[in-house]
């Protein structure tokens, strides 16, 4: 009797960012009277589904370390123009609340309200150190023109009063009679909030200018792994810290291959993993996505490694992937100058 050959099961590759928000990754699965806080647990009690919702976040940063630093996703409030910069696909609260500035009160929301956040676009790199650096900066440049704002952008201007005057006539007369002489005065309070919350032009200038900064640093030998003279003592440290990050990456790994193998079925095998040669994927250089390519205009000029794409559709609030239309293709580079 000829033997049969066993079939390979086919291999799927997941993109470890896209799936964070799935309920299978936020409530991973566990065996029923597993063994938890010393005794066994039924799945309907409140012990396992506590434990069930940690190991979630624990298989969610595993899941997030793959990719760290490489993704800087951008989002902004519908209502605000408020801006904030996350390092995952999805938004979370404290990450989200910690970059909102008080300017006063309503300005800060109490809670994360996913419905008013949409996605604005996203930059790839393919360094991690280069991504890290760049997301420090953004925050950097938003924090500081919140915290310290140029005068001119605070001001009363003629431009200001012409966007603010009611249409209604008799309301028109008494606000002009109220601003009459107060062209180059500072603005009221809550004017002021209304303007330094609206992040949404400086925040594509921001990207430009980072990116072009960070083409000079690259150029002067940022990133490359040298370092200077360091003490006994740094080096004693950096070893340290590499032995503790080495443990922590083999542990993540181990919780993300358990989680492969449950995903598994005999038919197809499942693989968590940086996408190669996918949506991505530069040779050299830095690809930024737009859910309204046009908003990249807000920016003067762009650095010349910098290629510009699109994003994909979507009625949630996660940002998506590249629309398929365009491939790996780009929809313009250098000075933002559109293909025929």
């Amino acid at each position: 009797m000829a033997s049969q050959s066993l079939q390979k099961p086919f291999q799927k590759i997941l993109d470890p960012t896209k799936i964070g928000t799935w309920n299978i990754v936020r409530r991973p699965p566990i065996e029923n009277q597993s063994v938890i806080q010393g005794k066994a647990r039924e799945q309907n009690s409140n012990a396992f589904k506590a434990h069930q919702e940690k190991e979630g976040v624990r298989l969610r940063k595993a899941l997030n370390a793959i990719t760290h630093g490489k993704n800087i996703f951008v989002y902004h409030n519908i209502r605000t123009n408020q801006v904030v910069y996350s390092l995952t696909r999805y938004l979370e609260k404290n990450s989200v609340l910690r970059q909102l500035v008080y300017h006063g009160k309503k300005t800060v929301p109490a809670t994360l309200r996913k419905d008013m956040w949409v996605p604005y676009y996203s930059v790839h790199f393919n360094d991690t150190k280069v991504g890290l650096r760049a997301y420090h900066l953004l925050r950097e440049f938003a924090m500081q023109r919140q915290l310290a704002p140029p005068r001119e952008m605070v001001t009363i201007s003629e431009q200001f009063l012409n966007q603010k005057r009611p249409r209604d006539p008799e309301e028109a007369r008494k606000f002009d009679e109220k601003f009459k002489d107060k062209v180059g005065w500072l603005m009221e309070k809550k004017d002021r909030a209304r303007v330094l919350m609206d992040q949404k032009a400086t925040s594509v200038a921001d990207i430009a200018a980072v990116l072009a900064i960070q083409e000079e640093e690259i150029k002067n030998g940022f990133a490359d792994g040298k370092r200077g003279y360091l003490t006994r003592t740094a080096r004693r440290r950096r070893r340290d810290a590499r032995t503790k990050e080495e443990a922590k990456a083999a542990e993540q790994a181990e919780r993300v291959a358990e989680f492969e193998k449950a995903l598994s079925t005999p038919g197809v095998e499942y693989k968590i993993q940086e996408p190669q040669g996918g949506e991505y994927a530069l040779s050299e250089g830095i690809k930024v996505l737009w859910t309204d390519v046009h908003d990249a205009r807000y920016a003067q000029s762009w650095p010349e490694q910098v290629r510009h794409g699109e994003l994909d559709l979507t009625r949630q609030h996660v940002i998506p992937g590249q629309k398929a239309i365009y491939g790996t293709e780009v929809l313009a580079d250098g000075s933002f100058n559109e293909k025929a």
